[in-house]
């Protein structure tokens, strides 16, 4: 076990520091705005939206990550406003990032086009002392307790939609900061992380009941494999949704959820590491997410369900 653990703080801080340092979702199309700034207020309503992810469930140091935003129009819905705050924790390190997100949106055909603006902090904390067994006690490495950095961080997002299409492009991470840490020496430094994503939503059958949304997500790295992942749900009466995943050389799961009325949903995912080494020691990743619509339009209702 003591090996284990070490080895766990070994990767975290290796994958933290030098690779893929955002946490990865397998409900990303729910939770856009922890992925484009640009997407702040596209609902027509003052959305709250809590995500919960247990990674490799099993697993010593496996990633626990939460995240919670809240966003909705202004001034005449023209721009939007967001706040979030993700907490993301690796074996002994844990980082919790607080950010205010603004899009200014444009009438451009059937859609809108949004240009967002990302501003925030991150905190970055290692318990190398507490939370990791070792089998010298007196290694000076492991002798400070908690080691702390306070980060800034800086980002954009260009966000497209239609009623029944999107597509965004965004760097939510722009700033590479450098912090220490006390197993390597010198610095490691964050990377910038590229994304794209896009999203439709087609009827199935001639009475609309079903329909099928398919989602794509591309991830792009300094220093880490380029990651797709594809996402095809189907949705039954606009209250029942059912569909898989597939995220490339990692994972594929499924997920399902219901609508609560208009306004409140409730979702989980499962996904498994095919093509991790972690997956034969781990019995999967769990993900809860739940979402709240404030409708105060004037006619105090959803015209349309959104699917986005």
């Amino acid at each position: 076990m003591k090996r284990i653990g070490l080895i766990i703080s070994v990767l975290a801080i290796t994958l933290v520091g030098q690779a893929q340092q955002d946490a990865m979702f397998t409900h990303y199309s729910f939770n856009t705005l922890a992925v484009n700034s640009g997407y702040a207020g596209s609902r027509n309503a003052l959305t709250v939206t809590g995500l919960h992810r247990s990674q490799w469930v099993s697993f010593p140091g496996a990633p626990i990550t939460q995240t919670l935003t809240v966003h909705g129009p202004v001034y005449n819905e023209k721009l939007g406003i967001g706040f979030s705050i993700i907490n993301d924790k690796i074996g002994p390190i844990r980082s919790t990032g607080v950010n205010i997100d603004l899009a200014y949106k444009l009438r451009l055909g059937n859609g809108k086009l949004a240009f967002g603006l990302k501003g925030g902090l991150n905190v970055q904390s290692r318990r190398l002392g507490s939370e990791v067994d070792v089998n010298n006690t007196a290694d000076q490495v492991f002798q400070a307790d908690v080691q702390s950095d306070l980060l800034p961080n800086f980002g954009f997002g260009l966000y497209y939609s239609t009623d029944n299409f999107y597509v965004g492009a965004s760097a939510p991470r722009l700033l590479e900061n450098d912090f220490y840490n006390n197993i390597f020496t010198g610095l490691s430094r964050e990377r910038r992380h590229y994304y794209l994503i896009g999203g439709a939503v087609f009827s199935v059958n001639q009475k609309k009941t079903i329909k099928f949304r398919p989602t794509a997500f591309l991830k792009i790295t300094e220093a880490a494999p380029l990651t797709f992942d594809f996402t095809g749900v189907f949705f039954f009466d606009d209250r029942f949704w059912l569909g898989t995943m597939w995220r490339t050389t990692d994972a594929i799961g499924v997920l399902s959820g219901v609508n609560l009325g208009r306004q409140f949903s409730l979702g989980y995912s499962f996904d498994w590491s095919y093509a991790n080494t972690t997956g034969t020691y781990n019995t999967g990743s769990h993900e809860l997410m739940l979402r709240y619509d404030f409708i105060y339009t004037r006619k105090k209702r959803v015209l349309s369900p959104r699917y986005f």
